[in-house]
């Protein structure tokens, strides 16, 4: 039986639906309609709002240069029965595949489609540099490569990636993440890049780490650290081992790490939207080794362990997390 969220989330991804259409005077008429809808009742509004952040995402696509929101279309064919092919879906799972199914999530933006190497979501690549040097780009990754007779420099411009330096001792490796810059000869780390953080665990050898208008920090083998613009933090030990088997087999190993987190790192690893209450599931704690090759059996083991969890795949592209109320 359908809840009353359920219901108004189909209801809004109607409305999204027609205001992502191809055609500009349907989306125009649909504005009207879809300002009434959410004014007349504040639950409608709540419904709308990561539908509509969706909307956004696909208009920004459309808007870039060379963005094409077509494969959207096919996508509704697809989903639809022929004699209900029409511009209205219904179901919102049936919708957020539509938006989604372009291929353009949030990973998607500007710099992203313009950057020297790219990795899709839920994917990861490997790429052998001039001079011998390996970046494996794990999901929704991107980078820009510049080489010079003085310096190799790699630009993170977002996601993750395992580092592999080819020895040079005329030429430092320098990988750039905006917040920090990781100076090295010939060793193997991993860097991600969060929003305001960037995340360095060394797997070999030695990285320094400098922060624009901060002292250089030694990094070495087995230790991690959270870099912002205050500096570098911490250096926290690790098993470097169990992080290179993790990448090698495509998996998450975490011990005793908030679910929040769990579930950020899987939603980076699937497309469309992975949507949990962080203040609901913040005292939740997890311990496990789970797949980022297969999200749902991931999602399907927490599901699990964690009975007091509940997982709704309203389709591979909308998957709702919380926690029932008992009575």
């Amino acid at each position: 039986m359908k809840t009353t969220d359920d219901v108004l989330a189909e209801q809004a991804a109607r409305w999204i639906v027609r205001l992502s259409d191809d055609d500009a005077a349907e989306r125009e008429t649909a504005q009207s309609g879809f300002a009434a809808w959410k004014a007349a009742d504040p639950r409608h509004a709540d419904a709308a709002a990561s539908m509509e952040n969706l909307l956004q995402q696909l208009n920004a696509v459309r808007g870039q240069a060379g963005g094409d929101v077509r494969p959207a279309r096919a996508a509704l064919a697809a989903v639809a029965p022929k004699r209900q092919r029409t511009r209205r879906l219904a179901s919102a799972g049936a919708a957020a595949m539509v938006i989604l199914a372009a291929g353009y999530t949030a990973s998607v933006g500007p710099s992203y489609l313009l950057a020297d190497l790219r990795s899709p979501t839920g994917q990861w690549r490997t790429q052998t540099l001039a001079d011998g040097s390996r970046l494996t780009l794990g999901s929704g990754s991107a980078v820009n490569v510049r080489f010079s007779a003085g310096e190799r420099h790699v630009e993170l411009v977002q996601g993750e990636m395992l580092v592999e330096v080819a020895r040079d001792k005329h030429r430092p490796f320098i990988v750039d993440s905006n917040q920090a810059a990781l100076r090295a000869l010939g060793t193997r780390f991993t860097v991600r890049k969060l929003d305001e953080t960037t995340v360095l665990s060394m797997l070999e050898s030695t990285v320094s780490a400098q922060v624009p208008q901060h002292p250089a920090v030694k990094v070495q083998a087995g230790q991690r650290t959270r870099i912002t613009s205050d500096g570098v933090g911490p250096l926290v030990s690790f098993d470097a081992a169990s992080l290179q088997e993790a990448w090698s087999a495509h998996q998450l190993v975490v011990d005793d790490q908030p679910l929040t987190e769990v579930l950020d790192e899987l939603a980076r690893h699937r497309p469309g939207q992975l949507r949990y209450d962080r203040a609901q599931l913040a005292n939740i704690r997890v311990a496990a080794v789970l797949p980022l090759d297969d999200t749902d059996k991931a999602l399907q083991l927490l599901a699990d362990n964690f009975p007091q969890l509940r997982i709704r795949m309203l389709t591979r592209y909308l998957v709702l997390v919380d926690m029932p109320e008992t009575k």
